[in-house]
């Protein structure tokens, strides 16, 4: 099973992984990213390669990624 969550504490709301996996990452009312499909939520195997190359992007290290 392949998850992401995002680290808030880490987080300065850049952008980036709202712009390389808008299926996954949206901000939230504090402007911070956040994954929009739940933390404990499988990734769609169609959006995987984004979401790592979000995690791989990220300037912060904000995003964790999981395979189970």
């Amino acid at each position: 099973m392949k998850k992401t969550r995002i680290k808030k504490d880490a987080c300065i709301a850049c952008g980036l992984c709202t712009a390389l996996a808008s299926d996954v990452f949206s901000f939230d009312d504090d402007g911070l990213a956040y994954n929009h499909l739940g933390d404990d939520t499988e990734i769609p195997e169609e959006y995987w390669d984004s979401v790592v190359e979000s995690a791989e992007s990220c300037p912060t290290d904000a995003i964790e990624t999981t395979e189970e």
